[in-house]
């Protein structure tokens, strides 16, 4: 599999309208109407209308349709770098332009923090997690809370690039030297129990 097969693999699935789905098939109600919420056919609307019962479940889908391609790609097939960056976005364009919706898809919160568990496992989700949660607490408008959320998740990642950086810097001289084996593992003798 390769970078494209993946890619098309997330597209697909990020596509499928999991949470509008099953709204319909649980309530015998479409989500996107303005009565329910927003007109997102998302996992916050499946929750608006059925409670947690549905919501819970619809975004855990919509949670599992971003993180089983990209992990699957990442830890399974070994793709990484920036092979992984089509098949990260491609769940989340796929849900946000659902071609199953006449490209009117949903917001893709829950397949963004699927996504990038597929990508960098538990840490980037909670400190994309922790900073929605902390800006949702201080003010009420979802955008805001997202592009603060990402903003976050970048500054994360920039402290660990930074801290990077600074111990290749502290490290400058050994980096110089060739990569080679300790000369004290050369010389060793194999004991009986090696």
């Amino acid at each position: 599999m390769n970078v494209i097969s993946w890619t098309v693999i997330g597209l697909l699935l990020g596509a499928m309208p999991l949470a509008y789905w099953l709204a319909q098939v649980t309530l015998g109600v479409d989500i996107r109407l303005p009565v329910v919420g927003d007109g997102n056919p998302g996992a916050g609307n499946a929750w608006r209308a059925g409670g947690w019962r549905v919501g819970l479940p619809a975004a855990l889908l919509d949670y599992g349709k971003g993180a089983v391609p990209v992990a699957l790609a990442h830890y399974s097939w070994g793709l990484t770098g920036w092979a992984l960056v089509p098949v990260g976005l491609a769940p989340v364009v796929g849900h946000a332009f659902s071609p199953f919706l006449h490209g009117r898809g949903g917001k893709g919160v829950a397949a963004t923090f699927g996504a990038w568990t597929g990508l960098a496992s538990f840490f980037g989700p909670l400190a994309l997690g922790v900073t929605c949660g902390l800006f949702w607490r201080i003010q009420r408008a979802d955008g805001w809370t997202m592009a603060f959320g990402l903003l976050g998740l970048l500054a994360y990642y920039v402290v660990w690039a930074g801290n990077a950086g600074i111990m290749m810097w502290k490290h400058r001289r050994d980096l110089r030297k060739p990569i080679g084996l300790r000369p004290d593992l050369l010389s060793r003798t194999p004991g009986p129990g090696d």
